[in-house]
């Protein structure tokens, strides 16, 4: 499967599965508060599972000290802000920034790292 590489991943997630995932995610996103926190944990859970086959397989790489729990703890403040912003855009970005600094705090990539 050498026509199976990093880049290919990253395009077909970025441009197909991610966002018909996530319109699937927020259009079935059911009422109340205790069947919304059952549905994001299994939304959580799907996506942890899937990160964890790939670097099983070894198509997924944690750096800079990130890990599969770091990986849970971020998939679920994503889905959360996800539908913070599917109700309110500028709310999103607002809780965004901080979570933001607070993970380049934690894992502080170097700039030359970045792709």
């Amino acid at each position: 499967m050498d026509w199976l590489n990093h880049t290919l991943i990253e395009i077909s997630f970025t441009f197909f599965i991610v966002p018909v995932v996530l319109m699937i995610y927020l259009e079935y996103y059911p009422k109340g508060k205790v069947r919304g926190v059952l549905y994001l944990l299994v939304w959580v859970a799907y996506f942890s599972v899937i990160e964890y086959l790939f670097e099983a397989k070894g198509l997924f790489i944690y750096e800079n000290g990130r890990n599969g729990w770091w990986s849970v703890l971020f998939n679920i403040i994503t889905f959360i802000i996800i539908k913070i912003h599917f109700k309110n855009a500028l709310a999103a970005i607002l809780i965004s920034i901080p979570i933001i600094a607070v993970l380049l705090m934690f894992f502080h990539p170097a700039l030359h790292d970045l792709k």
